[in-house]
């Protein structure tokens, strides 16, 4: 299972999903501010690979918004991420680290995941790989692509404001 949700979080190739972009080679990412995803703020609840999924995000502070994650699987903890949304070069950059249930972290000690930001479009912030979706104010969608052998699948995440 840890394998297999490194590659989900890794995973940056071009396929047929509909909610997410792939960044491309010689992009560069768009202007943006904190102040277009400040909604993501609070406690957010929902279930994804047969376990619960929650999600807490700070308000913008110091140029990030901070967020923690949790999936729960039949009442333990699986895995965590740590992680934010900070304000890099007028632009925004997803960025996060993963942790076993007993907080053994999964990448090198200086290793960090980043998503370039692709794209600004109303209700949505395309990352490289995973999309942030407002629905309304008590919930949000997140798509994340998982690649797993040869196939690549787009997920969606659905969450419900706590």
């Amino acid at each position: 299972m840890k394998q297999f949700l490194i590659l989900m979080l890794l995973a940056t190739f071009s396929c047929n999903a509909q909610n997410t972009l792939s960044f491309q080679e010689g992009e560069t990412s768009p202007k943006a501010t904190l102040s277009q995803i400040s909604w993501m703020e609070g406690h957010w609840k929902g279930e994804a690979f047969g376990g619960i999924t929650e999600e807490i995000w700070s308000p913008p502070l110091g140029g990030s918004m901070m967020f923690s994650f949790k999936l729960v699987i039949d009442g333990e903890v699986n895995f965590y991420e740590l992680g934010h949304i900070r304000q890099l070069d007028e632009t925004l950059i997803f960025e996060l680290k993963h942790f076993s249930g007993d907080l053994k972290g999964w990448e090198e000690k200086d290793e960090v995941q980043s998503f370039k930001l692709i794209k600004v479009d109303g209700n949505r912030l395309y990352f490289d790989g995973f999309t942030f979706e407002k629905v309304n104010d008590k919930e949000i969608n997140i798509y994340g692509l998982i690649h797993q052998g040869d196939t690549t699948e787009e997920v969606k995440f659905n969450y419900k404001k706590q």
